[in-house]
């Protein structure tokens, strides 16, 4: 059951900032220091409140305002290339899911949201400092969302930390690795893949992309699909209709996804 006390306040310029309502003075930043309680209670979803000079509409905290107003530490995997993955892996409830690194947790929200109350998902993530804040943004969404899967966290590399993971779990429906380097993490979980289950990376540069195809096909994993998701944004245009949006495309990162056959 999802907790009331998470709600979210969207500026007018669509900034969106995930407050939790106690009644004690708070600062948040960009907003200032106010009393969530004594605000925001009473206020409907969709009514617009005044704090200080801001007004903010009161919204529902669902899965785009938890993102969008999420705590960031590391760069997120956004809702572009987590949505590809969902799919061409084919997440979904009951499924034990591996992820590493868990950063600032953005990939791990659009898991827990589509894994249901009977997921696993299981994090490993080497650094403190990115997996104190990726850790606290799984919480509130854990808070704000009706089921959350069971969760649970392992601190280190994941090629260090196979006995600690097999400890969680012997195998998985789905792994995803978003790693400074891929090739010895592929070799050292692509035995935990079920039979028919795959595997993705997330490759900021091209030659990451060659080296863990390369390590995917030594490990006995078939390469299904690899390359790039490409966004163009489109807005209304001053005399009427819609256009592109001036800027460059919306190029991330690239992907890749393997699969264990036998």
């Amino acid at each position: 059951m999802s907790d009331p006390s998470i709600t979210a306040l969207v500026e007018e310029n669509g900034r969106v900032h995930v407050v939790e309502i106690i009644d004690e003075s708070v600062k948040i930043k960009g907003i200032g220091v106010f009393n969530p309680k004594t605000t925001i209670d009473g206020i409907e979803y969709g009514q617009e409140v005044q704090i200080g000079s801001k007004i903010f509409t009161h919204l529902p905290p669902r899965l785009p305002e938890l993102i969008q107003g999420m705590k960031r530490r590391a760069q997120t995997i956004g809702s572009k290339d987590a949505g590809v993955f969902i799919t061409r892996l084919g997440i979904g409830p009951g499924d034990v899911v591996l992820e590493a690194g868990l950063g600032s947790a953005g990939q791990s929200m659009h898991l827990a949201r589509i894994m249901g109350a009977s997921g696993h998902l299981i994090t490993v993530e080497p650094r403190e400092e990115h997996s104190k804040v990726g850790l606290e943004n799984l919480e509130t969404l854990a808070r704000a969302i009706t089921e959350f899967p069971k969760h649970s966290h392992v601190h280190g590399m994941i090629e260090s930390s196979i006995e600690e993971i097999e400890s969680i779990s012997k195998e998985f429906d789905a792994i995803l690795l978003d790693l400074p380097e891929h090739t010895t993490a592929i070799k050292s979980v692509a035995h935990l893949l079920k039979i028919g289950a795959r595997l993705s990376c997330y490759c900021p540069v091209s030659s990451q992309l060659e080296q863990a195809w390369i390590a995917c096909e030594e490990s006995g994993l078939e390469v299904e699909w690899a390359g790039e998701v490409i966004e163009r944004e489109w807005g209304k245009a001053s005399k009427g209709g819609v256009r592109p949006v001036n800027g460059p495309f919306g190029h991330t990162a690239f992907l890749l996804i393997a699969q264990r056959k036998n």
